[in-house]
């Protein structure tokens, strides 16, 4: 039986109170409570204090450029589509650095679930507005306040047809383990992007700011495959802020299109290099 303490206990570098504890506990969460043990799991990541979360994990990692998660995870994901495959990033890594990789794995629809840590600021280059950043949002950069409208990451994936779509809190951990989990559980690309307060540098949306607007939707009044209606909600956003899943359009994944795949993963192949040393060869 998998448990917690089988995922490792390590020491971080993240500030005292940072929402990406949370985060951390519930994914930790979400794969004991689906009995994945960790050599069953790859978490593939980029650059920034969201992406520094594999090292503080037992299983396989894969940390590559800023920006850059889905690519690798994607690869791994063809390469061996019996892994658990996630993609971790933050909202600078994903919607900014990241964002034409973020717009066309929606049109992929890997098998993979990308949990976003959305702060609203760039955490590991000390402060920077983000994609997310508020309108208004004064940092050491825009010292007279962010002017450019906010990404809404969640219009955007649904608008993309993206295949689940959802929203968490680093400060209700229960709930978000069980979104981490229906994420993994579903066939396709899942977004889980999660409100992710900065202790340092974002004095706005703090753990106050966010308590005082977060609401759990039991029902969201629609069905998940509406995409007009989840569209509509995703727009929710101000003195009430909806957390849960917005948007699930069941369709045929990445791999599924794949018929090299219907006899294994690639791994297990045998490698056949006669063609490309001829090809090689011809060179000489």
């Amino acid at each position: 039986m998998v448990s917690i303490e089988d995922y490792g206990n390590f020491e971080t570098a993240w500030c005292p109170g940072c929402g990406n504890f949370g985060i951390l506990k519930a994914l930790k969460q979400a794969l004991v409570n689906l009995g994945r043990s960790p050599h069953e799991v790859l978490i593939a990541s980029g650059i920034g204090q969201s992406s520094k979360l594999p090292h503080y994990l037992k299983c396989n990692t894969f940390n590559g450029l800023h920006g850059r998660s889905l690519p690798p995870a994607t690869g791994a994901k063809v390469a061996n589509h019996e892994l658990t495959v996630i993609a971790v990033t933050g909202d600078g890594d994903c919607y900014g650095e990241g964002g034409n990789h973020f717009l066309h794995t929606v049109r992929r629809n890997p098998d993979i679930t990308m949990i976003v840590h959305d702060n609203q600021i760039y955490g590991l280059t000390k402060g920077q507005a983000s994609p997310t950043s508020e309108v208004g949002m004064r940092t050491k950069i825009q010292a007279h306040g962010v002017f450019n409208m906010p990404l809404n990451p969640l219009s955007l994936a649904i608008s993309m047809d993206c295949s689940f779509v959802s929203r968490g809190y680093a400060g209700n951990i229960p709930h978000l383990a069980k979104l981490i989990e229906k994420g993994i559980q579903h066939k396709g690309l899942s977004l889980v992007d999660v409100l992710q307060p900065c202790v340092s540098f974002n004095k706005l949306n703090t753990f106050k700011w966010y308590s005082e607007r977060v609401y759990e939707m039991e029902d969201p009044g629609y069905e998940l495959n509406d995409r007009v209606r989840a569209f509509e909600k995703s727009l929710e956003w101000g003195d009430r802020i909806p957390l849960g899943v917005f948007y699930v359009n069941e369709k045929p994944s990445f791999e599924e299109h794949l018929d090299v795949l219907a006899t294994g993963p690639l791994y297990r192949n045998a490698a056949k290099t006669d063609a490309v040393n001829e090809l090689i060869d011809g060179f000489v």
